[in-house]
């Protein structure tokens, strides 16, 4: 039997210790937010990434009646940058939630698998990694690669 161990480093930030570009982006996740559709889960959600050329793209999430059809903020976010800009890699994500009063998480959210995945494909089609923020009142988590949060992944090795 062989044991395999991997961790995660995530670094958290308090609102004073982000720089001008993080304090960007929270800004820009945290505004998606408000034109998130969400009237069943009433959790919105907003994302944004910096890209390589310096362009900041957000998103948020969008409900349907028919749960799956929706798809969350960090997908349409990623979907958006890439169809807009094909060429230009993914710097850094910013993902931010509330409620519909308007009150944001007080702990950092996590995205969900599928967006993981999402994430993943989109460092592998760039190769290079993407620095995650997950913002939240008490503190921002940072982690270095979308590929921290899904250490056993399924990639195009898989594929048969």
């Amino acid at each position: 039997m062989k044991e395999i161990v991997k961790s995660v480093h995530i670094i958290l930030k308090e609102e004073n210790e982000l720089n001008e570009l993080e304090q960007q982006l929270v800004t820009a996740a945290k505004e998606a937010t408000f034109r998130s559709y969400a009237p069943y889960s009433k959790f919105c959600v907003g994302a944004a990434v910096l890209l390589e050329n310096g362009e900041v793209i957000t998103g948020n999430n969008q409900e349907n009646c028919a749960y799956p059809s929706g798809l969350c903020a960090e997908r349409t976010t990623l979907f958006y940058a890439n169809s807009k800009y094909p060429d230009v890699p993914v710097r850094m994500l910013c993902i931010a939630a509330r409620d519909t009063k308007g009150e944001f998480t007080n702990s950092p959210i996590s995205p969900c698998g599928a967006c993981r995945q999402v994430m993943l494909e989109t460092e592998h089609r760039f190769g290079k990694p993407i620095k995650i923020m997950l913002y939240g009142t008490d503190g921002t988590y940072f982690v270095d690669s979308a590929s921290d949060l899904l250490p056993v992944a399924f990639d195009s090795n898989s594929l048969l």
